[in-house]
């Protein structure tokens, strides 16, 4: 079972990366820390013309189902791995 506390902390561990993560691994994080703190996606999928909130909102629609635990570890474990390349 994920912790909050730590779910917490790693989302403001991932503020003081020096590099910024590819796209990929920034889509992985938004739709996971989305996921573990407000559950499937809710909301209308953005329009064409809003390419960067299509690409978040289809990321995070992809996550449906997943728990809020395993989103949140999922996310934990994802910052770890980048606070040890990104800093």
């Amino acid at each position: 079972m994920a912790d909050t506390a730590r779910f917490e902390q790693a989302r403001e561990d991932v503020q003081t990366l020096n590099k910024k993560p590819g796209n990929d691994d920034l889509l992985f994080l938004y739709a996971h820390y989305k996921q573990g703190s407000q559950g499937d996606v809710s909301g209308k999928r953005p329009g064409m013309l809003d390419m960067v909130g299509r690409a978040k909102y289809d990321a995070w629609a992809r996550l449906k189902g997943m728990s809020a635990d395993d989103a949140m570890q999922k996310y934990i474990d994802k910052v770890e791995a980048l606070l040890k390349t990104h800093k």
